[in-house]
């Protein structure tokens, strides 16, 4: 179950495809959060803002001994699964509700650039301990072979590059932009990588705010005019292929005024 802070305005692209989002989304690998885990004062609470389908924190969960994770969608929600250490809590990142000074690491996994990061900043300095830890990482488009990351780079670009919301360019420049007010950690470079049949990949790119808008907006789905060439460079739809994403992270640490 979840609890609701609080009534929610945002920004949302992902509620209508919670269930495919929740299906069809990689995982992160766990050295990242055996990282982040080593770097924090220590292991006892975790906030996963933004936590969607609840993946980064059911991976805390092998770390933590208690998380609360936090989403401004109720949908979203709904496709959590449960776990004995997770408190799922709907609220935005920008007023969380969690005690002063009381969280060990923050997380926010792909979400940061639909935050009004100013506000989101403070929320974050006010809950976190002393030297407590805050990274959000990112990840843009995925690779393979050559042939597909040339179909899959027109597909972005050129046919549902105008759909984006204007906060994807802050993935695209890999959160550079971003004002960080944060004691940086120089962090390790982690990707995930896994595994995908050519129909779970379709499940993947359906995914995409910018194949839903286009959808709405055209009355089309975008991914015909890929799948063909998709299919042609791909072969045998079910055999699965190594798929990487590179992750973009950035990570800090909160440092208090107190002695």
């Amino acid at each position: 179950m979840y609890a609701i802070v609080q009534k929610n305005i945002f920004k949302d692209h992902f509620s209508k495809q919670a269930d495919s989002y929740q299906a069809y989304r990689p995982t992160y690998p766990g050295e990242l959060f055996k990282y982040l885990t080593s770097v924090a004062p220590s292991n006892r609470l975790a906030w996963d803002c933004a936590t969607g389908s609840g993946q980064a924190a059911l991976a805390l969960a092998y770390f933590y001994d208690q998380i609360i994770a936090t989403d401004a969608s109720e949908t979203q929600m709904r496709n959590t699964t449960q776990h004995e250490k997770i408190d799922y809590i709907i609220a935005t990142a920008e007023n969380s509700n969690i005690k002063n000074n009381s969280v060990d690491l923050i997380t926010i996994a792909q979400a940061l650039h639909w935050f009004e990061t100013d506000v989101f900043f403070t929320e974050a300095k006010r809950v976190l301990k002393n030297n407590g830890i805050i990274a959000a990482w990112t990840y843009n488009l995925f690779r393979l072979e050559p042939e597909i990351n040339s179909i899959i780079d027109h597909f972005d670009q050129n046919i549902i590059g105008e759909f984006w919301p204007d906060e994807r360019k802050l993935v695209d420049n890999g959160y550079a932009s971003i004002e960080f007010p944060f004691k940086r950690i120089k962090a390790p470079r982690f990707k995930m990588t896994t595994r995908w049949s050519l129909p779970h990949v379709l499940g993947y790119l359906e995914t995409w705010s910018a194949v839903q808008r286009y959808k709405e907006i055209n009355n089309l789905n975008p991914l015909e005019t890929i799948t063909e060439d998709l299919s042609l460079a791909w072969g045998d739809p079910q055999i699965k292929k190594e798929i990487d994403w590179p992750l973009t992270l950035i990570a800090g640490r909160h440092k208090t005024n107190k002695p």
